[in-house]
């Protein structure tokens, strides 16, 4: 696990953003098909162990999302007043695996606005193992008590299982279709995934570009790559070599929060 988990994600942040994606190949696919065994063993894995991790953010997300909440504005009525609701729907690198809920990015981003007193709730809906079809399916219940925002951390397992970058692409934009739909005037913002190394730089690239695509198309802001400055460094990564630990969630934390403080500003004002 440690050894794929290096392979996986040690280059993600050095991809060569400048490059035009490639079109796709007969040899890249077939690369692609070979390397796709071992990263959905990976996939799998992580996903089987992710049922007490579900568990305890599910817990958790009670908790903090147990309030009355306006159905036209995401806002979560409190003692203080109201707060509106940021949801990020993500994977296992959002539910926190191996990590307690108080210590996965979420929940940090959490105590960083209630720091600058913030009126911002903001809801982990990370589900470990699953892939941007899977959200696709699952956007509508998470969404059932309404957000004034959501932030999508989807499709790092599309990476690891070597999903074709325009399906994963299409699945981003009806995503976002689907909550326009769902909320008023939302405020939708994309987090940059990356795809292993070992399927070759004509899928890595591809799948780098998808997000990029998807963003401008739907004319919605791309947030720096999730893992950037924890990726591959061993000292920042729980044993599995993928998820951060506590001392790397704190980077991917901060990182996050300088990306969307405009937007938590943004909302604050609107409160």
């Amino acid at each position: 696990m440690v050894m794929l988990a290096t392979t996986v994600f040690a280059a993600c942040s050095k991809i060569d953003t400048n490059k035009s994606p490639t079109a796709q190949t007969a040899a890249s696919d077939a690369q692609a098909n070979g390397a796709n065994a071992s990263n959905a063993q990976a996939s799998d894995a992580i996903a089987s162990d992710a049922k007490a991790s579900n568990a305890n953010a599910s817990d958790a997300n009670t908790k903090s999302t147990g309030k009355e909440t306006n159905a036209a504005t995401g806002q979560s009525a409190t003692a203080t007043g109201p707060r509106a609701r940021v949801v990020i729907l993500g994977t296992s690198l959002t539910a926190g695996l191996g990590l307690d809920p108080s210590d996965a990015y979420p929940a940090l981003l959490q105590n960083m606005a209630d720091s600058l007193k913030l009126p911002v709730t903001i809801v982990n809906a990370g589900l470990s193992g699953e892939t941007s079809a899977g959200a696709l399916r699952r956007v509508n219940w998470v969404l059932e008590q309404p957000a004034a925002a959501v932030i999508l951390e989807v499709g790092a397992n599309d990476g690891l299982r070597g999903v074709n970058p325009d399906s994963t692409q299409a699945n981003i934009e009806a995503l976002i279709a689907i909550i326009r739909k769902k909320i008023p005037q939302p405020e939708v913002q994309l987090v940059q995934m990356e795809a292993p190394t070992n399927f070759g730089i004509d899928y890595t690239t591809r799948f780098h570009q998808a997000y990029a695509n998807a963003a401008r198309s739907q004319k919605i802001k791309l947030l720096p790559f999730l893992l950037d400055s924890v990726a591959g460094v061993a000292s920042l990564n729980q044993a599995d070599g993928v998820h951060p630990n506590k001392v790397g969630e704190k980077i991917v934390a901060r990182n996050v929060f300088k990306a969307i403080l405009p937007l938590l500003m943004k909302l604050s004002k609107i409160q």
